[in-house]
């Protein structure tokens, strides 16, 4: 990992600064922090009561929810191809 560049993002979600070092690209944390803020605003505005921490913890089983359905549907469909394959 050291030869790769690592790049300083500042970006906003929910309202809070925060520096992202990586070695993505600007515009790719930029899209990750947008993809965030956008997830924690649609649960602050369905659960309005809900303070900031529980609001991020919400936020993330959500995210990885949806990671793990995904990554399920990437097997499924890669094991479909390789029967296709044999």
């Amino acid at each position: 990992m050291s030869n790769l560049q690592k790049h300083k993002t500042t970006v906003a979600i929910y309202g809070q600064q925060y520096v992202i070092m990586g070695t993505e690209s600007p515009s790719h944390v930029r899209l990750v922090a947008s993809l965030v803020d956008d997830k924690m605003r649609e649960i602050s505005y369905k659960n309005p009561t809900l303070d900031v921490n529980k609001l991020a913890v919400l936020t993330a089983v959500n995210a990885v929810n949806d990671y793990i359905k995904l990554k399920d549907q990437l097997e499924r469909l890669q094991a479909e191809l390789q029967k296709e394959k044999d």
